[in-house]
């Protein structure tokens, strides 16, 4: 039978090495089997099927208690019992269990129960190459002559690899030199070893010693290898004698130069090593005693000193011979000479006595204050005892002298404490001899400070920002200032300066670290910036003071929710916009005004539609506040609308609020009236002024056709002025917007009474419109209408209304009202000049469409009054 092998660490299941061999040996040994598998296999691996190599039936296993058996303290293998698979249960290290014998195997028996059984088996491991080649030390060293000849054979030592066959050590190698080759030997047992062999002699004055690498490599695939540094020392041998740098040397030395003085060194090389190359100095024999009584040679640096006293009228050049020999068996020897010229000297400095000092000095004191007095001596003769003093330049002190060799320290500038507190003046006296002798005394100077600074801080102004709704009582700014005098003239301190009113109550300082507390809690849209001085001020005499400016701005956080302008949510009467049924999609109703009282981001407000009594039938302009019709309004749609918007900020956190808009869905406004009388308040005062209103309309009707008439001969001559100033407004494809822009119109409607807007318009914008109610009256046909002109972005506007007029009879089929935007004619309902079908001329001469920059139309065709060809209304002027 064939049993399987599996290698370790992801090898592929091998072919069992061995045949099954079935022999009986007694009623219970039935089999031999022979298996081979890699050592270091994995826990698990399976070596063969043991349970289809010897035939048993793998469901009767259970039952009959197969179990492996080996030798040992260790079970390296057991019987997966569910496929019957033989598996390595023990980590097998070849090396290990049979170190360099080969082949190595493994015995085990296999016992079976019920009936009893038992078959043994042999597994053969196989060798991996898992062992690197080892030195016995990482590092060799060798000692050769430079003498010893060409040829010669230095034997080293081998390295040991575990492995066995072809993974054992095959081979050396050495790194490349010019001296040295490698011969790999063979022992009788198959082992390699290696011998140095010198190909080229050594010479240790060329390279005392050299460095190779010995590399040891198995036959594994890939090789693994050891390496070994040899290092080789190259031995002396005595060839060279010793040589001078210079065959004479040259010196001077001073007369009464004391004992020990170095007069020159000398010095020789020897390219020999140890011995060979060491080097002894000596006087050689013809030097004169005298010459040895007055130097001295250190035999192993070479230096000559002074050993006598030298007199330069005694002698003035020695000639010394000296030799340096090496400690060779055979020494070499050189030879050189040393001349010493002795040299007449000044031997004599002066001296100085410092005789008063006086310090310290006011930084204030005037030039020409004595600081110190001093003397000069020198016991020196002739030009060696004339002596001149001096300082160092740079400082703002002088020397002066009224009598022989007495000198006086004076201050020869402004002395300034801040710059430098003290001066170490140092005092140097020279002699006239050759060369001259000198003296130095070093005069200690301290300055007193004076109050001439006043303090100064690191800036002129600062700039602080503080958080609205601050805490009270939290430090918001440390004022730093210096002063560089010195003591109570340099002690600061700190005071607010009370140029405002409110300053001192709002801030505090600390009058010894200058730290500006905020004593109550701001608010930014009550004040967004405060300016105080803060003054510093030292602690001298008189005291001197710097004023520093303060700047402290109020940081804006999101404290105010959006304030709804329009429609007003304290108002206690409804008045609801009006949409005719039919009104296509995109049709803006009304508008939302609201302002938060916050900046920038915290004043942004986003308009949603939180609530509505139909969600498809409006929708809401999300930055305008703008409510559109989302669709075509049916004649099914709810009469009345109740919309809920919900405005927020952008401020963190988010604040909002929420503003409530009624809108009917009317015919004719005399439909919306008779229901906001309905829900009028029974006690208006204004019921009662039914007869005068209708005696109004009575005679302002009689006055409209007249003036209708008057209009219309006018519009005659206009007509054609009008439609060339169109034209060419309408060929100007692009135009800049100038610094005015226009507001159309004034939508007339049902609001309180003295209803103010802030009007923003954006600089693109060349039309807007802007929705205005007047007040619910007593006559259901009152109106007002009214225009606004040369709007400017970013100012505020009033609406004011101007003029009324009445409405046309009820019975007429067409009203002679013009429409506003995506609305019936209805009676009460007017529009303004210029907002008609035809085009009346903006400012600047430029004519305006009634289709608006929004590209809306108007609703039906033009009434009385207003052309279909741009023509000018009765309102146009």
């Amino acid at each position: 039978m064939n049993g399987v092998a599996v290698r370790s660490r992801g090898v592929t299941t091998g072919q069992v090495l061995s045949l099954l061999l079935l022999f009986g040996v007694s009623d219970w040994v039935s089999a031999a089997i022979r298996y081979a598998i890699p050592e270091e296999a994995r826990r698990g691996s399976a070596v063969g099927n043991v349970v289809a190599d010897l035939a048993l039936d793998l469901g009767r296993l259970p039952g009959r208690r197969l179990r492996v058996v080996s030798g040992g303290n260790k079970k390296y293998f057991g019987v997966d019992l569910t496929s019957g698979a033989l598996l390595v249960s023990e980590r097998i290290d070849r090396e290990e269990l049979c170190g360099a014998l080969s082949p190595c195997s493994l015995s085990f028996e296999i016992v079976v129960e019920n009936p009893l059984e038992l078959y043994s088996g042999t597994v053969e491991i196989q060798d991996i190459n898992d062992n690197d080649p080892v030195f016995p030390s990482s590092q060799a060293r060798l000692e050769i002559s430079e003498s010893v000849a060409a040829g010669a054979r230095f034997p080293l030592e081998s390295a040991q690899d575990p492995d066995v066959g072809i993974n054992s050590l095959q081979t050396y190698q050495l790194s490349a030199n010019p001296n040295f080759a490698l011969d790999v030997q063979t022992r009788v047992d198959g082992s390699k070893y290696a011998e140095l062999v010198l190909e080229k002699e050594l010479d240790r004055e060329e390279q005392k010693e050299l460095n190779l690498v010995l590399t040891a490599l198995d036959g594994g695939s890939p090789p693994r290898s050891a390496h070994v540094q040899i290092h080789i020392d190259v031995v002396d041998a005595n060839d060279n004698a010793p040589v001078f740098n210079q065959s004479t040397y040259k010196a001077s030395v001073r007369e009464n130069t004391p004992s020990g003085t170095l007069v020159a060194r000398i010095s020789a090389y020897d390219l020999d090593d140890g011995p060979n190359g060491d080097i002894v100095y000596s006087f050689s024999s013809h030097t004169p005693a005298k010459v040895r009584e007055l130097f001295a040679l250190d035999s192993a640096t070479g230096e000559l000193r002074v050993k006598g006293q030298l007199d330069y009228e005694e002698a003035k050049l020695y000639e010394i011979y000296l030799q340096a020999k090496d400690k060779g068996v055979v020494p070499g020897v050189a030879h050189c000479k040393v001349l010493v010229e002795v040299v007449d000297v000044n031997d004599n400095a002066p001296e100085v006595t410092v005789t008063s000092v006086y310090s310290p000095v006011p930084e204030d004191a005037a030039p020409g204050t004595v600081v110190a007095l001093l003397s000069v001596t020198d016991s020196d003769s002739h030009d060696n005892g004339q002596v001149n003093c001096f300082i160092s330049p740079g400082i703002p002190f002088m020397l002066s002298s009224s009598l022989k060799n007495y000198y006086t320290l004076k201050t020869e500038g402004a002395l300034d404490r801040e710059k430098a507190s003290e001066y170490n003046i140092t005092i140097t006296a020279k002699d006239s001899g050759s060369p001259p002798l000198s003296a130095v005394k070093h005069i200690l100077v301290q300055v007193s400070d004076v109050n001439d600074n006043a303090p100064k801080s690191s800036q002129d102004s600062y700039d602080v920002y503080v958080l609205e709704n601050n805490m009270p009582g939290i430090p918001i700014l440390n004022v730093s200032a210096t002063d560089p005098d010195l003591g109570r003239n340099a002690h600061l301190s700190y005071a607010l300066l009370q140029g405002d009113s409110t300053v001192g109550h709002l801030f505090s300082i600390n009058r010894e670290n200058g730290t500006l507390y905020l004593l109550t809690s701001l608010d930014y849209e009550d004040q967004v910036e405060f300016s105080m001085m803060v003054q510093v001020q030292d602690g001298g005499f008189p005291p001197l003071a710097t004023n520093v400016s303060v700047s402290v701005f109020v940081t804006d956080v999101n404290d105010n929710a959006p304030t709804v302008l329009y429609p007003h949510p304290n108002s206690s009467a409804t008045y609801p916009d009006v949409v005719a049924p039919g009104t296509p999609a995109g049709h803006m109703v009304t508008k939302v005004v609201a302002v938060d009282a916050d900046a920038g981001y915290n004043a942004w407000i986003s308009y949603t539609l939180l609530q509505a009594t139909d969600p498809s039938l409006f929708s809401v302009g999300l930055h305008n506040g703008d409510i559109f019709t989302a669709r075509q309004l049916r004649e099914d749609d709810a009469p009345q609308h109740t919309l809920v918007i919900l405005l927020k900020d952008h401020g963190e956190p988010v604040l909002s609020t929420t503003a409530t808009v009624s809108i009917s869905v009317a015919e004719m406004v005399k439909e919306v009236l008779t229901d906001l009388a309905d829900v009028a308040p029974a006690n208006d005062p204004r019921k009662h002024v039914t007869f005068y209103l209708i005696l109004a309309v009575i005679l302002v009707s009689a006055a409209f056709f007249i003036t209708m008439l008057s209009v219309g001969i006018f519009k005659c001559y206009k007509w054609r002025q009008s439609k060339e100033l169109f034209n060419s407004s309408r060929s100007t494809t692009y135009r800049t917007p100038g610094p005015f822009h226009h507001i159309d119109a004034v939508r007339g409607g049902f609001t309180p009474p003295n209803f103010y807007h802030q009007v923003y318009l954006t600089t693109d914008s060349r039309q807007s419109d802007l929705l205005c109610k007047k007040p619910f009256t007593s006559s259901p046909l009152g109106s007002r209408q009214s225009t606004i002109r040369n709007g400017e972005p970013g100012l505020y506007h009033q609406i004011v209304g101007t003029a009324s007029r009445l409405p046309a009879p009820a019975e007429q089929a067409e009203p002679e009202l013009p429409l506003l935007p995506g609305r019936q004619a209805a009676a009460g309902w007017q529009t303004l000049p210029g907002a008609g079908a035809g085009a009346c001329p903006g400012p600047g001469g430029a004519a305006r469409t009634a289709a608006g920059a929004d590209g809306r139309g108007w609703g039906k065709p033009p009434p009385l009054g207003h052309s279909a060809d741009n023509s000018p209304g009765p309102g146009c002027q």
